[in-house]
């Protein structure tokens, strides 16, 4: 059921008026793993405290989680990288303002040795082919995160349905499912910024990456505030403009792990000075 619930002038009066109460309450951010475990917030979220006096509170899951604990007005505002979940999520009402923030992209890493000789692979579908073949074990978050999501579609486009005993779904988040693929010398899909967070611990190395599908944008979003009393949506707007204004994008920019760049901001191009 689409919900047609927006935020009608008597509405948005009464959120100021019970803005106030709230002002002292953290903004609650659902995100994913992978702006976690990458240090990305951790790097972000003081220099917005510091400049607007808002602390974060930071639940950080998959993105399907993220979007279900928004859902139930536990969040007020949520960055996710699932685009088709983020739009219906809009559609269905629960979500309003929404906006790219940034990209990264997603890699298959593996044992070193590459036992499904994946590297050189001329197409993601190609390497997928030869894991499933091979019957080497692969590695699936399987928690509905933006990861599993795209992982999934992948599958799909190679005209594989992963079955047996050696696709495992753990049902956990990118950290685990890399220590996993570590112990078990397994593949798996990760994201780049969550790659570089865990590279040094890992006996594993990337065999496979580029492409467009491979690609993975993130979006920002206000949780309606329509729809539960209790939405810090002031703080929430505030705290989209800050991400999707130059400052926020340069921080995004200049954010780095092990001398590499993690995200590319997408709100404003080009945001870093060439002088």
């Amino acid at each position: 059921m689409t919900l047609k619930k927006t935020v009608p002038f008597i509405g948005l009066l009464c959120l100021l008026l019970s803005y106030a109460a709230s002002a002292n309450e953290p903004l609650r951010l659902a995100t994913t793993t992978s702006t976690e475990n990458s240090g990305l917030l951790a790097s972000l979220l003081p220099a917005f405290s510091q400049q607007t006096g808002i602390a974060v509170e930071v639940i950080a899951v998959g993105t399907g989680k993220a979007l279900q604990i928004a859902r139930h007005g536990d969040a007020d505002v949520v960055i996710v990288h699932a685009r088709q979940a983020e739009d219906i999520f809009v559609a269905e009402g629960f979500g309003v303002n929404r906006r790219d923030i940034m990209e990264n992209d997603f890699v298959l890493v593996g044992p070193t040795n590459d036992p499904a000789a994946i590297n050189g692979s001329h197409s993601t579908a190609a390497a997928l082919t030869k894991i499933a073949q091979s019957g080497i074990s692969f590695i699936s978050r399987g928690d509905h995160s933006g990861t599993h999501k795209k992982e999934r579609s992948l599958w799909q486009q190679a005209s594989i349905k992963p079955l047996g005993d050696w696709y495992k779904a753990i049902g956990q988040g990118m950290g685990k499912a890399l220590l996993m693929a570590n112990e078990l010398n397994a593949y798996t899909l990760t994201d780049r910024g969550t790659w570089l967070a865990y590279e040094d611990k890992l006996a594993l190395k990337i065999l496979h990456q580029g492409g467009i599908l491979l690609k993975n944008p993130y979006g920002i979003i206000a949780v309606n505030p329509a729809l539960h009393k209790d939405i810090q949506y002031l703080n929430a707007m505030q705290f989209i403009a800050w991400m999707t204004s130059p400052v926020g994008q340069l921080q995004i920019e200049m954010f780095q792990r092990n001398g590499q760049q993690l995200f590319y901001p997408t709100a404003i191009k080009d945001v870093i000075s060439s002088d």
